[in-house]
């Protein structure tokens, strides 16, 4: 299992989080691949904390769905499965809708600058191909938009399908110059939806900013399995 010998981890963390923060950064960038096995020796190694605290994030990650653990017998990181794409999409591209629609007709001036400046971060990130900078910065832009809908419901379901959907996400990234960039076309046209103060354009536009990804997620995902 290749670790990274160099890498950057936050500091003044619990080691749980810590680790846990870590391997779901390794297994959405790919750096731990679908189906490969994981030892918490190694882990333990690596991060230089106890293997306690890494089993408690590996089950923390089994319970998200990135791990496949078998008590006794091997712990492999979760395939992706072309079939998931289309069932985690829809729903949360619906839930993104209604959130638009609810904060276009309450979004302050001031809230639409702090979208714009997230999404001038959000192209120069993608000018200089930071892939998993850029996926972060794409979540901060729509879940600032969640959080202005103020409404647990909207929040607590979409994150918990944020959580499934982020290794997709990644592997779209990696691939899909210009379909990024017409992401970033859409941020741009969702924040003058709002200082229109048009929330039927807003839902639309966020509703094609997810459901767009997740048709070219699955087509690469089908053309894996074809070759």
């Amino acid at each position: 299992m290749p670790i990274p010998q160099n890498f950057s981890s936050p500091i003044r963390m619990l080691a749980k989080d810590k680790a846990f923060n870590q391997l779901q950064r390794w297994i959405i960038d790919g750096t731990l691949e679908p189906g490969e096995q994981i030892y918490d020796t190694e882990l333990s190694k690596a991060l230089g904390i106890s293997r306690t605290p890494i089993r408690e994030a590996l089950q923390l990650l089994a319970v998200q769905g990135f791990i496949d653990m078998r008590p006794g017998k091997e712990t492999r990181v979760t395939k992706i499965k072309k079939e998931d794409v289309l069932k985690i999409y829809p729903p949360l591209a619906s839930l993104h809708a209604l959130a638009a629609e609810e904060v276009a007709q309450s979004i302050t001036a001031e809230q639409i600058e702090t979208l714009k400046e997230m999404t001038n971060e959000y192209e120069q990130l993608i000018n200089h191909e930071q892939r998993f900078k850029t996926m972060e910065c794409d979540e901060k832009f729509h879940n600032f938009i969640v959080d202005l809908a103020d409404n647990p419901y909207i929040t607590d379901f979409s994150s918990i399908l944020q959580l499934h959907i982020r290794q997709f996400k990644y592997v779209f990234l990696k691939g899909h110059e210009l379909v990024v960039r017409e992401s970033l076309r859409e941020h741009k046209a969702l924040i003058q939806a709002f200082e229109d103060r048009d929330p039927e354009k807003a839902a639309s536009i966020m509703k094609q900013n997810w459901l767009r990804p997740m048709k070219e997620v699955y087509k690469s995902l089908v053309s894996e399995k074809e070759l």
